[in-house]
């Protein structure tokens, strides 16, 4: 009964503090660790054995290397080769020095160090990846290489656990690492074609439900093969993961493992706030305070300096410094494996409760590195826009993203010159790799469009992505080049209607289209003919595109939009309704729209 109310309540908690956090921008890592004080011995001490659940929680960090171990399939890893071996191992091993001789100032014998100051160095996947993924980051470049910086620590993971006992702490079981090294040896050299085997048998019986024991029995067999050879649980899942990432069914066990993995990552992150020794701050608050903001400062300023001098700018190098300025949730499973043997015990409890700290610091360290940019952005001057060809082209594109590459391309392999401007440094020095030309010039000022020589141009492809930017470009080429033929991108349909309010008369709604085809795709597949669903498709366009500039009157006012929307989809209902009727020759055509009062 006392395990169903620990549970209860952990589940209570994380339900209701989990979400708050993360709506609050700090993530849910954070709420995980203040769920974890408040039912824990230092809270309202509805847990009073918080070891015995983080036995328990360390599944999910056994589950989250298996899930990682399943992601490196060896031609991606080699695909990210440079920035993983490359900004990776200047991040790891040229912080862990830092921390290493940090640690070694205040008299800390050597394998002591070395542990603390590479354990230290690791940062927290499980906070990372998510907070970029919410800030929609992963793309950005410094997204792109905090990711492969990461990804490196991952891998760095597994020699750590293995030379534990090179420094000094016990092999798992008391066994020789010399033998769990055979047994690794063994399993790598079989693994792949068995476990490929098991799982094709598995599939043949066509239920999720063993298919997903089957997943769990593999990583967690294989998690405790590696444990009794002496090695780590951690090792065994990882390795399982590895050899699995390039078989048929990579993607299935992922969805099979990513809800155990999630819920015991969460319960995890909440015994680890359960274990937090606040009596620490308490006794030891100037030594628990200056260990912190130590480590948050060596690494930031570590990172920066060392993403610097091996030329990165300076806002990536900023971002990635705060991004991974904080402590990772492997640092607990190392200082746990090497609690009393390597490190000291007071000395693991200070590193415990610093890096959990320094994790609860994290959500701020992305909110400081927003300020400075908006502030850095508010101050400085725009820079000045590349020098413009002296030949006037038929064509502007504004905005070379997606949307204005395709349109290049397309224009380029005919022979039809243009103009192509672009806001975003990064994307012009890639495109250019590729073979474009593009300048960096903001086509929302008009001396950038007088540059570009718009007033000579035929016609101006307006594909800029932000909506504010797009309609001031409009007004601008309406206003001063009123000969120019604007052809937009509208990324919805009330940047439609803003483009429309301007004179912009050729509007492309960057979906809609797509959209269209999908729906006459989907009619084929029920089984109408190729030529009949594409007249249902035209026809819903023909009727969308004339519904758009009648309701461009309206769209000020929602009743009056409302109205509009609901009498024509009556209207469309009958003209769809119709083309069926004149489909019906089609045997095999689906049933039409029920018609509508």
């Amino acid at each position: 009964m006392q395990s169903v109310t620990t549970f209860a309540a952990l589940l209570a908690v994380a339900v209701l503090l989990v979400p708050l956090f993360k709506r609050a921008g700090l993530g849910t890592v954070l709420g995980y660790l203040v769920a974890g004080v408040l039912i824990g011995p230092w809270g309202f001490g509805l847990v009073s054995d918080p070891d015995n659940l983080l036995h328990t929680a360390e599944l999910g960090v056994v589950l989250l290397l298996f899930v990682i171990g399943l992601e490196l399939q060896p031609s991606r890893l080699w695909a990210l080769r440079k920035p993983v071996f490359g900004l990776g191992a200047l991040q790891f091993f040229g912080v862990g020095a830092l921390l290493i001789g940090v640690a070694r100032l205040f008299g800390i014998p050597w394998p002591a160090a070395i542990l603390a100051g590479l354990g230290l160095a690791l940062s927290s996947t499980a906070f990372v990846l998510p907070t970029l993924s919410e800030r929609g980051e992963l793309r950005s470049r410094y997204g792109r290489e905090t990711f492969a910086m990461l990804l490196f620590q991952d891998l760095m993971v597994i020699p750590l656990l293995a030379i534990l006992p090179l420094l000094g702490g016990r092999a798992e079981g008391g066994v020789s690492p010399l033998i769990g090294l055979v047994v690794l040896g063994v399993v790598v050299a079989i693994g792949r074609p068995v476990l490929n085997q098991v799982f094709r048998h598995v599939a043949k019986v066509d239920s999720r439900e063993m298919f997903t024991a089957a997943a769990l029995a593999v990583a967690l067999g294989l998690a405790l093969l590696m444990q009794g050879a002496g090695l780590s649980m951690s090792l065994g899942a990882f390795v399982a993961g590895v050899l699995l990432s390039d078989s048929d069914f990579r993607h299935e066990l992922e969805g099979a493992i990513a809800p155990f993995q999630g819920l015991l990552m969460g319960l995890f992150f909440i015994a680890v706030g359960m274990g937090m020794d606040l009596g620490l701050i308490a006794r030891h608050p100037v030594d628990i305070a200056a260990i912190t903001l130590g480590l948050l400062l060596i690494k930031g300023v570590g990172l920066y300096g060392l993403r610097r001098l091996v030329g990165g700018k300076p806002r990536v190098a900023r971002m990635e410094a705060l991004a991974l300025a904080q402590c990772g949730e492997f640092a607990f499973v190392l200082f746990g494996a090497g609690a009393g043997d390597i490190l000291p015990g007071n000395l693991t409890g200070k590193l415990t409760l610093a890096v959990a700290l320094s994790m609860t610091i994290a959500p701020l360290l992305f909110i400081l590195g927003d300020r400075i940019n908006r502030r850095e952005d508010a101050n400085a001057p725009d820079p000045e826009p590349d020098e413009m060809p002296s030949d006037a082209s038929p064509v502007v594109i504004a905005g070379f993203g997606r949307v204005g590459q395709i349109v290049g391309r397309m224009l380029r392999v005919r022979g039809v010159a243009f103009t192509a401007l672009d806001i975003d440094q990064d994307r012009i020095d890639t495109v250019r790799r590729f073979g474009s030309v593009a300048y960096y010039g903001n086509a929302a000022h008009l001396e950038v469009l007088d540059a570009a020589q718009v007033k000579e141009a035929k016609v101006l492809v307006l594909a800029i992505d932000d909506v504010e930017c797009s309609l001031r470009c409009a007004e601008l080429v309406r206003r001063h080049f009123p000969q120019v033929q604007i052809i937009a991108r509208a990324k919805d349909r009330f940047h439609a209607y803003r483009l429309m309010d301007v004179g912009v008369s050729h509007i492309m709604r960057e979906t809609f289209r797509s959209s269209v085809v999908m729906g006459r795709q989907v009619f084929e597949a029920l089984g109408k003919a190729p030529d009949a669903a594409s007249r249902v498709a035209e026809r819903f366009a023909t009727h969308d595109e004339d519904l758009l500039r009648r309701q461009q009157a309206l769209y000020h006012d929602e009743n009056q939009l409302i109205a509009s929307a609901r009498e024509s989809y009556k209207e469309l209902a009958l003209l769809l309704e119709q083309e069926l009727v004149a489909a019906h020759s089609d045997s095999d055509d689906v049933s039409p729209a029920p018609k509508r009062a």
